[in-house]
């Protein structure tokens, strides 16, 4: 998720096991738990899609939590140590870095959670990268805690999140379901399907399908009880480099167009407006839209030489229309 959040859930996770010293406990915790995005650090100026292969890597894996924690515990221990023992400080260092890397998992980046057997990239889609809900839970928690000088605020906040992300799983479940049955009415055969929420919330979720070699986007509206809403999106040809267009082909190198279709979990479309722009379907600031929130684009006078391109705007009819479906509107 966003780093503030990983901040707050470390913060939160040190403090349930701190006794004493609550304010020492939740600042080794904020900070261990910031440190599993140091990753994005590695980067090349020479090589726009380097970051790409490292956020979310062996930083985030489970078998690295010993050492990042380590690491929190080397840097903390000059301000911490006429408050904490060596022993306390690795111990909430552990806790604030222990779950980063299963946070973030729960979101539809990507996390090399297991990392070295596996460098498959895990997303389980069922929480934004951005969830206010689950955020502010951790930090009245947290802020309770350090007031009242308890860990029992943190505790009671760090169950209701963890209970959150099991009914946002719970969601999920019913929102494949409903696009299941919204392919099965068009008369398509789902080859593979995605569905994950959109920014801030667990009702209005993004359904992505594959039939035919083309992708189908769509918004899907689920409350917490009561029938779903769909809402019809776009579709587009998938871009499959082992097949792909010469005038695409033409303008990349092809290792460059495989790091990139790795990232974006073999996700391909061609930008809607943009020649030259290839981009993460998973990704759109509408979930009924196949225009890539990011993507790679040819530098037209150097052929080969590429670029990544962040799109994020969003006029006034997509912020509209992004309301619309989150109410259930017509």
């Amino acid at each position: 998720m966003d780093i503030v959040t990983q901040g707050l859930l470390g913060a939160s996770l040190a403090q349930c096991i701190a006794n004493r010293e609550l304010r020492a406990a939740t600042t080794v915790g904020f900070i261990a738990g910031l440190l599993p995005d140091a990753d994005t650090l590695i980067r090349s100026s020479s090589d726009p899609l380097l970051f790409l292969e490292f956020h979310r890597h062996f930083t985030h894996s489970l078998v690295f939590i010993p050492f990042g924690a380590a690491l929190a515990a080397v840097l903390l221990w000059p301000v911490v140590r006429k408050r904490l023992r060596v022993v306390e400080l690795y111990a909430f260092a552990f806790a604030g870095y222990a779950l980063a890397g299963v946070l973030d998992a729960c979101t539809s980046y990507g996390t090399a959670l297991l990392w070295p057997f596996s460098h498959e990239p895990v997303a389980w889609n069922i929480v934004a990268i951005v969830d206010p809900v689950f955020s502010l839970t951790l930090l009245v928690g947290l802020i309770a805690g350090v007031w009242r000088r308890t860990n029992r605020p943190a505790r009671i906040a760090t169950t209701v999140a963890g209970c959150y992300l099991l009914l946002a799983a719970w969601q999920h479940q019913r929102v494949e379901d409903s696009a299941r049955a919204l392919a099965e009415t068009r008369g398509h055969a789902v080859e593979r399907l995605i569905v994950k929420p959109t920014t801030g919330n667990i009702v209005l979720w993004r359904s992505l399908y594959v039939h035919e070699g083309s992708l189908y986007a769509d918004g899907i509206r689920q409350g917490l009880w009561g029938e779903s809403s769909i809402y019809p999106g776009e579709n587009a040809p998938l871009i499959d480099i082992n097949t792909m267009d010469a005038a695409i082909a033409s303008r990349f190198r092809t290792e460059d167009l495989a790091r990139f279709s790795r990232f974006s979990d073999h996700l391909l479309v061609a930008h809607p407006a943009r020649s030259g722009f290839v981009g993460d379907a998973r990704f759109a600031m509408l979930p009924t839209s196949l225009q890539p929130l990011w993507g790679i684009e040819a530098t037209p006078e150097d052929p080969g030489t590429l670029s990544f391109v962040v799109d994020r705007e969003l006029d006034a009819h997509g912020r509209t229309e992004f309301l619309r479906m989150l109410k259930g509107g017509p």
